[in-house]
Protein backbone atom coordinates (compact mmCIF):
# COMPACT_ATOMS: atom_id res chain seq x y z
CA UNK A 1 0.00 0.00 0.00
CA UNK A 2 1.18 3.32 -1.21
CA UNK A 3 1.86 5.95 1.87
CA UNK A 4 1.63 9.17 -0.69
CA UNK A 5 0.11 9.47 -4.43
CA UNK A 6 -0.63 12.42 -6.20
CA UNK A 7 -2.85 13.55 -9.04
CA UNK A 8 -3.78 16.73 -11.12
CA UNK A 9 -6.59 18.91 -11.45
CA UNK A 10 -5.71 21.50 -14.43
CA UNK A 11 -2.79 23.26 -12.87
CA UNK A 12 -2.89 21.82 -9.49
CA UNK A 13 -1.56 18.60 -8.17
CA UNK A 14 -3.10 17.20 -5.21
CA UNK A 15 -1.11 15.30 -2.89
CA UNK A 16 -2.87 12.75 -0.75
CA UNK A 17 -1.31 11.11 1.99
CA UNK A 18 -3.32 7.75 1.79
CA UNK A 19 -2.13 5.20 4.87
CA UNK A 20 -4.60 5.97 7.39
CA UNK A 21 -3.25 7.70 10.34
CA UNK A 22 -0.39 8.82 8.04
CA UNK A 23 2.43 8.25 10.07
CA UNK A 24 5.51 9.59 9.47
CA UNK A 25 8.05 6.60 8.61
CA UNK A 26 10.72 6.20 6.53
CA UNK A 27 8.17 4.83 3.94
CA UNK A 28 6.33 8.15 3.95
CA UNK A 29 9.29 10.31 3.89
CA UNK A 30 10.60 8.47 0.66
CA UNK A 31 6.88 8.16 -0.69
CA UNK A 32 6.69 12.44 -0.23
CA UNK A 33 9.44 13.38 -1.74
CA UNK A 34 8.87 11.20 -4.85
CA UNK A 35 5.39 12.77 -5.28
CA UNK A 36 6.69 16.19 -4.63
CA UNK A 37 9.15 15.44 -6.93
CA UNK A 38 6.81 14.34 -10.13
CA UNK A 39 4.65 17.02 -9.51
CA UNK A 40 6.58 19.39 -10.21
CA UNK A 41 8.33 17.26 -13.34
CA UNK A 42 4.71 18.31 -15.71
CA UNK A 43 5.37 22.12 -16.05
CA UNK A 44 1.82 22.78 -16.32
CA UNK A 45 1.47 22.44 -12.50
CA UNK A 46 0.99 25.96 -10.86
CA UNK A 47 -0.01 25.01 -6.83
CA UNK A 48 -0.20 21.83 -4.98
CA UNK A 49 -2.77 21.04 -2.36
CA UNK A 50 -1.89 18.46 0.35
CA UNK A 51 -4.46 16.80 1.80
CA UNK A 52 -5.51 13.04 3.36
CA UNK A 53 -7.40 9.99 1.91
CA UNK A 54 -9.05 9.81 5.38
CA UNK A 55 -11.54 11.91 7.05
CA UNK A 56 -10.71 11.51 10.38
CA UNK A 57 -6.87 11.67 10.24
CA UNK A 58 -4.87 14.24 8.03
CA UNK A 59 -1.65 13.33 9.77
CA UNK A 60 -1.09 12.38 13.72
CA UNK A 61 3.06 12.66 12.99
CA UNK A 62 5.49 10.34 14.06
CA UNK A 63 5.19 6.55 13.30
CA UNK A 64 6.02 5.91 17.10
CA UNK A 65 5.78 2.54 16.71
CA UNK A 66 8.02 2.07 13.78
CA UNK A 67 10.34 4.19 15.68
CA UNK A 68 10.35 2.21 19.07
CA UNK A 69 11.03 -1.25 17.07
CA UNK A 70 14.18 0.56 15.69
CA UNK A 71 15.21 1.85 19.09
CA UNK A 72 14.67 -1.68 20.52
CA UNK A 73 16.76 -3.16 17.97
CA UNK A 74 19.29 -0.28 18.73
CA UNK A 75 19.22 0.16 14.76
CA UNK A 76 20.12 4.00 15.51
CA UNK A 77 21.36 4.94 11.73
CA UNK A 78 17.54 4.25 10.91
CA UNK A 79 15.97 6.60 13.29
CA UNK A 80 18.89 9.27 12.38
CA UNK A 81 18.06 8.64 8.74
CA UNK A 82 14.50 9.01 9.33
CA UNK A 83 15.08 12.65 10.65
CA UNK A 84 17.15 13.96 7.89
CA UNK A 85 14.58 12.59 5.71
CA UNK A 86 12.02 14.54 6.97
CA UNK A 87 14.15 17.51 7.05
CA UNK A 88 14.21 17.29 3.61
CA UNK A 89 10.41 16.65 3.48
CA UNK A 90 10.04 19.79 5.12
CA UNK A 91 12.39 22.15 3.26
CA UNK A 92 10.98 20.47 -0.14
CA UNK A 93 8.08 22.44 0.75
CA UNK A 94 9.76 25.49 2.20
CA UNK A 95 11.02 25.67 -1.16
CA UNK A 96 8.91 24.30 -3.73
CA UNK A 97 8.86 26.97 -6.39
CA UNK A 98 4.65 26.82 -6.64
CA UNK A 99 2.23 27.62 -3.48
CA UNK A 100 1.57 24.77 -1.37
CA UNK A 101 -2.45 24.45 0.78
CA UNK A 102 -2.45 22.21 3.66
CA UNK A 103 -6.22 20.92 3.09
CA UNK A 104 -6.34 19.71 6.87
CA UNK A 105 -9.69 17.18 6.80
CA UNK A 106 -8.99 15.81 10.01
CA UNK A 107 -6.80 15.91 13.43
CA UNK A 108 -3.06 16.95 12.73
CA UNK A 109 -0.69 15.98 15.85
CA UNK A 110 2.86 15.94 16.57
CA UNK A 111 4.79 16.03 13.46
CA UNK A 112 1.62 15.96 11.26
CA UNK A 113 0.97 19.45 12.67
CA UNK A 114 3.90 20.43 12.13
CA UNK A 115 4.04 19.70 8.25
CA UNK A 116 1.14 21.99 7.41
CA UNK A 117 3.08 24.46 9.03
CA UNK A 118 5.69 23.88 6.27
CA UNK A 119 3.21 24.40 3.81
CA UNK A 120 2.61 28.02 2.32
CA UNK A 121 -1.19 28.14 3.32
CA UNK A 122 -3.37 26.17 5.17
CA UNK A 123 -7.17 25.74 5.50
CA UNK A 124 -9.17 22.80 7.63
CA UNK A 125 -12.67 21.75 7.96
CA UNK A 126 -14.44 23.03 11.40
CA UNK A 127 -17.05 19.94 11.94
CA UNK A 128 -14.19 18.18 13.17
CA UNK A 129 -10.82 17.60 14.00
CA UNK A 130 -8.25 18.83 15.86
CA UNK A 131 -4.58 20.50 15.93
CA UNK A 132 -2.20 19.79 18.46
CA UNK A 133 1.60 19.97 19.53
CA UNK A 134 1.76 17.18 22.06
CA UNK A 135 5.26 17.06 22.04
CA UNK A 136 5.18 18.41 25.66
CA UNK A 137 3.45 16.09 26.68
CA UNK A 138 5.52 13.36 25.31
CA UNK A 139 8.41 14.24 26.11
CA UNK A 140 9.91 14.99 22.89
CA UNK A 141 11.35 18.56 22.22
CA UNK A 142 11.40 20.77 18.53
CA UNK A 143 14.22 20.35 16.74
CA UNK A 144 15.38 24.25 15.94
CA UNK A 145 14.71 23.71 12.38
CA UNK A 146 10.83 22.96 13.44
CA UNK A 147 10.48 26.20 16.02
CA UNK A 148 11.40 28.41 12.84
CA UNK A 149 9.02 27.16 10.45
CA UNK A 150 6.08 26.92 12.69
CA UNK A 151 6.43 30.52 13.31
CA UNK A 152 5.76 31.26 10.27
CA UNK A 153 2.76 29.89 10.22
CA UNK A 154 1.53 30.80 13.34
CA UNK A 155 1.24 34.01 15.26
CA UNK A 156 4.23 33.59 18.08
CA UNK A 157 1.48 34.23 21.36
CA UNK A 158 -0.08 31.34 19.88
CA UNK A 159 2.36 29.41 19.13
CA UNK A 160 3.76 29.51 22.61
CA UNK A 161 0.95 28.69 24.28
CA UNK A 162 0.28 25.47 22.05
CA UNK A 163 3.51 24.33 21.93
CA UNK A 164 3.76 24.75 26.19
CA UNK A 165 0.69 23.35 26.85
CA UNK A 166 0.08 20.76 24.42
CA UNK A 167 -3.67 22.30 23.92
CA UNK A 168 -6.09 21.01 21.25
CA UNK A 169 -7.36 23.79 19.29
CA UNK A 170 -10.06 23.80 16.54
CA UNK A 171 -10.29 25.29 13.13
CA UNK A 172 -12.48 28.01 14.06
CA UNK A 173 -10.08 29.09 16.92
CA UNK A 174 -7.17 28.81 14.51
CA UNK A 175 -9.04 31.12 11.39
CA UNK A 176 -9.09 33.27 14.26
CA UNK A 177 -5.84 33.87 15.05
CA UNK A 178 -5.09 34.11 11.11
CA UNK A 179 -3.10 30.29 10.95
CA UNK A 180 -5.34 29.36 8.76
CA UNK A 181 -7.02 31.03 5.10
CA UNK A 182 -9.88 29.49 6.41
CA UNK A 183 -12.03 27.05 8.47
CA UNK A 184 -14.38 25.79 5.72
CA UNK A 185 -17.88 23.77 6.88
CA UNK A 186 -16.68 20.26 5.94
CA UNK A 187 -14.65 17.96 4.15
CA UNK A 188 -16.21 18.39 0.61
CA UNK A 189 -16.46 22.43 1.22
CA UNK A 190 -12.70 22.81 2.39
CA UNK A 191 -11.50 20.39 -0.40
CA UNK A 192 -13.50 22.18 -2.94
CA UNK A 193 -11.95 25.58 -1.76
CA UNK A 194 -8.76 24.74 -1.37
CA UNK A 195 -8.35 24.11 -4.91
CA UNK A 196 -10.03 26.75 -6.06
CA UNK A 197 -7.64 28.96 -4.15
CA UNK A 198 -4.90 26.93 -5.27
CA UNK A 199 -6.36 27.57 -9.11
CA UNK A 200 -5.56 31.37 -8.66
CA UNK A 201 -2.18 31.15 -8.66
CA UNK A 202 -0.45 31.61 -12.18
CA UNK A 203 3.22 32.91 -10.72
CA UNK A 204 6.09 31.95 -12.61
CA UNK A 205 8.33 28.66 -10.52
CA UNK A 206 11.60 31.10 -11.00
CA UNK A 207 10.52 34.10 -9.35
CA UNK A 208 8.08 32.39 -6.95
CA UNK A 209 11.03 29.68 -5.87
CA UNK A 210 13.16 32.99 -5.35
CA UNK A 211 11.04 34.45 -3.48
CA UNK A 212 10.41 31.65 -0.94
CA UNK A 213 14.36 30.85 -1.12
CA UNK A 214 14.70 34.20 0.44
CA UNK A 215 11.78 34.18 2.49
CA UNK A 216 13.36 30.95 4.54
CA UNK A 217 16.72 32.10 4.12
CA UNK A 218 17.17 31.71 8.08
CA UNK A 219 14.81 29.16 8.32
CA UNK A 220 16.70 26.97 6.49
CA UNK A 221 20.09 27.94 7.64
CA UNK A 222 18.98 26.44 11.40
CA UNK A 223 17.90 22.84 9.52
CA UNK A 224 20.94 22.52 7.40
CA UNK A 225 23.10 24.01 10.63
CA UNK A 226 21.36 23.83 14.29
CA UNK A 227 19.87 19.89 13.65
CA UNK A 228 21.83 18.08 12.41
CA UNK A 229 24.10 17.55 15.59
CA UNK A 230 21.03 16.81 17.65
CA UNK A 231 19.71 14.41 15.31
CA UNK A 232 23.71 12.80 15.23
CA UNK A 233 23.41 12.89 19.32
CA UNK A 234 19.31 11.00 18.84
CA UNK A 235 19.32 13.67 22.15
CA UNK A 236 15.42 13.61 21.08
CA UNK A 237 14.88 10.33 21.96
CA UNK A 238 17.51 8.72 24.27
CA UNK A 239 17.87 10.26 27.21
CA UNK A 240 20.11 9.41 30.39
Amino acid sequence: MTAVKWEKDESVAIVTMTNGENRHNDVFATEMLKALDEAMEDKDIKSVVLTSADQKAWSLGIDLEWLSGKLVAEDYQAMKDFMFKMNDVFKKLLLLPVPVIAAINGHAFGNGAILSCACDFRMMRKDRGYFCFPEVDLGIPFLPGMIAFVKKAFPYYKFNEMKLTGRRVGAAELEECHMLEKACENPEELLKDAVAFAKTFNKKRGIFGEHKKRLHKEIINVIDNEDPPIIESLALFIQE
